[in-house]
Order: C-alpha cells, then sequence, then structure tokens
C-alpha cells in the first residue's frame, strides 16, 4: 500500500469515527438533558475534557503515542481560545432561538472560507463554492425554523463564530507548523481548555438555567448518562483534531452539518421526533451538496500531484535545453540592457 492510499485511508476513518462518536453524544446528551433535566452543557464539556485528558495521560504512559512539547504561549493560547470559543456557542444558544443559533452555525463555513482567503491565501474553486452554497442551503431549510433577532444575542453570536473559526484554523496550522500529531496537540491543550470551561461553566450555567449545577439530584441513572457522555467525549475530540489536521477546517464543518442530517433523521426513526417536509427536502438537498464537494475536493486533490510533477518536469527540460538558455541571453543582451528581475506575479495577492 503506498503513501498516498495509506493517507486517504487514514482520512476515511478519521472522518468515520467523527460520525459515529459525534452522532452517539448527541443521543447521549439528548437523554441526559431532555429527559433527565440535566441542563448544565458548558460545565458538561470540562469534564469531557479532562476525562480526554486522562485518557490520553494513560495512553502516554503506556506509550501508545509520543509526547512532543512546543512552544507553550501558543498551546496555551490555542486552549484558553478553544474553551472560549465554545462557552461563546452556549451562551449564543441561550440568548438566541434555535433558528438563530442553527444559522450562526452555518456561518462559520464562509467565514472559514473568508479568513483562509484573505490570511492564507487558500484559493477555492467555483465548483467548491456552489458545492458548499448547496450544501448551506439543504441545513437551512432542514434546521432554520425562527429567527428572533436581539442586539446582545447577535453580538456573542459574532464573537463565537470568529473564535470558532480562528480556534479550526489554528487546528490545521499548529500540527503543520510544529510537525505534531492531533493527539500530541490535543493531549497539551486539553488542560487550557478543560481548566478555562471548569472554571467558567458553573457560572455560564447558573445564568443561562437559574440552577446550580452542585445542588443538581445525581441519581445513578444521571450518573451513568454523564459516565458515558464523558467516554464517547474522548473519541468526539480525537477525532475532531484529526480530521481538522488531516483534512481542513471547512472540510470539518461540512462534516459537521452531515451529523446534523444524520442525528435528525435518527431522531425520527429511533426516536420519533416531528418531521415535516422541509426536514426531508433539506436533507436531500444537504446531502446533494455534500456528495459534490466531496467529489471536487476528491479531485482537486488528484489534480495536485500531477500539475507539480508536469511543472517539475517543465522544468527540467528548460535546464536542459541549451537553445532556450541561448535564446533568453541574446534576448537580454541584444538592447544593451542590464538583466531584469521577473515581474511578481501580482495575481496570487489580488485573489
Amino acid at each position: 500500500m503506498g503513501e498516498g492510499e495509506r493517507f486517504q485511508l487514514g482520512t476515511v476513518g478519521a472522518l468515520s469515527l467523527s460520525v459515529v462518536s459525534s452522532v452517539s453524544i448527541v443521543i447521549c446528551n439528548k437523554a441526559l438533558i431532555s429527559s433527565l433535566g440535566f441542563t448544565f452543557a458548558t460545565t458538561l464539556t470540562s469534564w469531557h475534557l479532562l476525562v480526554t485528558f486522562c485518557s490520553l495521560h494513560v495512553a502516554l504512559w503506556l506509550k501508545l503515542f509520543e509526547h512532543k512539547p512546543f512552544d507553550a504561549r501558543t498551546v496555551m493560547g490555542f486552549g484558553i481560545l478553544n474553551g472560549i470559543s465554545i462557552g461563546l456557542l452556549n451562551l449564543s444558544l441561550g440568548f438566541n432561538s434555535v433558528g438563530f443559533y442553527q444559522m450562526t452555525k452555518l456561518a462559520i463555513i464562509p467565514c472559514t472560507v473568508l479568513l483562509e482567503t484573505l490570511f492564507f491565501l487558500k484559493k477555492f474553486s467555483r465548483s467548491i463554492q456552489l458545492s458548499l452554497s448547496v450544501l448551506l442551503l439543504g441545513v437551512g431549510i432542514a434546521t432554520v425554523t425562527d429567527l428572533q433577532l436581539n442586539a446582545l444575542g447577535s453580538i456573542l453570536s459574532l464573537l463565537a463564530i470568529l473564535t470558532t473559526c480562528v480556534a479550526q484554523i489554528m487546528t490545521n496550522t499548529i500540527q503543520k507548523k510544529f510537525k505534531v500529531s492531533s493527539t500530541q496537540l490535543l493531549y497539551q491543550s486539553c488542560p487550557y481548555q478543560a481548566l478555562t470551561l471548569f472554571v467558567t461553566g458553573p457560572f455560564l450555567d447558573g445564568f443561562l438555567t437559574n440552577r446550580n449545577v452542585f445542588a443538581f439530584d445525581y441519581t445513578p441513572q444521571v450518573l451513568f448518562f454523564i459516565a458515558l457522555s464523558c467516554l464517547i467525549s474522548v473519541s468526539v475530540n480525537f477525532s475532531t483534531f484529526l480530521v481538522i489536521g488531516k483534512t481542513s477546517p471547512v472540510t470539518y464543518q461540512v462534516l459537521g452539518h452531515l451529523k446534523t442530517c444524520l442525528v435528525l433523521t435518527f431522531g425520527y426513526v429511533l426516536l420519533h421526533d416531528p418531521f415535516s417536509w422541509r426536514n426531508i427536502l433539506g436533507i436531500f438537498v444537504a446531502m446533494i451538496g455534500m456528495v459534490s464537494y466531496s467529489y471536487y475536493c476528491t479531485l482537486q486533490t488528484q489534480q495536485k500531484p500531477i500539475e507539480a510533477s508536469s511543472q517539475m518536469s517543465q522544468e527540467k527540460e528548460n535546464e536542459s535545453d541549451p537553445l532556450l538558455s541561448l535564446e533568453g541571453g541574446g534576448a537580454m543582451m541584444s538592447d544593451g540592457a542590464a538583466p531584469r528581475a521577473p515581474a511578481r506575479n501580482s495575481s496570487k495577492y489580488m485573489q
């Protein structure tokens, strides 16, 4: 098996793990929050991260991966930013309607595309842009119901979008810049994420629910679902870093909307949630966008090595052909002027 095939197999495995674990934890948390009344989402997330860190520490002790420390300030800033983005998303849900919160999640993809285009000069083809538009339209039809706006909720949603986009872009760039794996990055950033949410979570949940997380009646059934949710979260957190590291933040967001469609479908089939023609139409349109996005991304990935190899062969031909060198030298010397440096390709900076 070649290196390219192993990479594709690893990517498919990461995407599958992310989908299965995320859908599982949503179903588990839905039972915990809706059926058992445990509505302390931010505090629960801090427990998720704490269990994830402990699990990774055991894995490190068993030498399942290698600890690779790097810039401590980068890790601390990255971990705190992730914690803040989670808190802001929960606040956005608390101060906005469910429909507006879904619009906030939809806005993460175009915001990520914009940031990567402006600051990383990344190019997205027309086909990929069209596929993403179809995807967002479908998810919007399936999930967005009411749009009740308010000033504070809108500001919180904007901050949640920006922090989430930056955190996910940093996940990808840090792994490539410092050559660390998703496991190594998650292990080092988990304590800062957990501490941020562990300190702010009880106050944030109390503010949103008017209830005290420490005064809740922790029955054996509640404790079982909390423990199950924390165990599944290890796989969710690991697969999140793995998917973003192997693909891109935009692909991870596309995968997130696939999970939303699957959760809606499973809710209708397994839990008999209410379903309408809008849900069916939206999921169908979203699936078309996802399949198109996957197809064009695969096509673009396959074209890159071909373009690179053809460019290298062309450069070798130019270097080995003496006529091209003579013609170039004659052209520069014919007018008696000094050789000029090649003009900078301004199109790279204009797009």
